[in-house]
């Protein structure tokens, strides 16, 4: 079944050789690779190759690949509630000046575990990890707020997590 999904993706691509939005140019089987991994980041090397027609010393190489690139990573994904950070929140950021600057700062921070530039209301969100609603506090007023060129905040504070995945695939 994966064999006939590496074939009609390879067919669908133009250029193997082409680069994805500035990044390593990735082809059908790497892709079918990086799926595989997605399902189940402990997979076997051996199961990924028989479902991909690679030897497992040939997945093996370019799973390694992959991750020196900074294609992909191959972590452990927790609850957060479980592991002791009860608070969560995205928090949009306005910034006056340069957004890739305050970005930056954000992204050095440990409790922001997701910083993205956007288009719309707001410049940045943040989404920031906390222990408690003192620490959310500590971080938004104390630390964002203080960063040079955050003109204003707004928090969206996480009562549930209903889901949370990383299965889009690949493209």
């Amino acid at each position: 079944m994966h064999s006939e999904a590496v074939a009609s993706r390879s067919a669908e691509k133009k250029d193997p050789r082409e680069s994805r939005n500035g990044g390593p140019p990735l082809d059908a089987v790497s892709l079918a690779i990086i799926e595989q991994l997605q399902e189940d980041g402990r997979r076997p090397y051996a199961a990924i190759g028989k479902a991909v027609g690679l030897s497992e010393a040939a997945v093996r190489q370019r799973v390694q690949k992959l991750l020196d690139q900074g294609v992909m990573q191959i972590v452990a994904v927790t609850d957060p509630l479980t592991v002791g950070f009860l608070r969560q929140a995205m928090v949009g950021v306005n910034v006056e000046g340069d957004v890739d600057a305050v970005a930056d700062v954000l992204a050095a921070m440990s409790e922001c575990e997701y910083v993205v530039m956007t288009a719309g209301s707001f410049d940045l969100m943040v989404e920031v990890v906390c222990e408690d609603d003192d620490h959310l506090l500590d971080v938004i007023n104390k630390r964002i707020r203080a960063v040079p060129g955050v003109r204003s905040t707004e928090s969206f504070v996480y009562l549930r997590l209903k889901k949370q995945t990383y299965m889009w695939g690949t493209r």
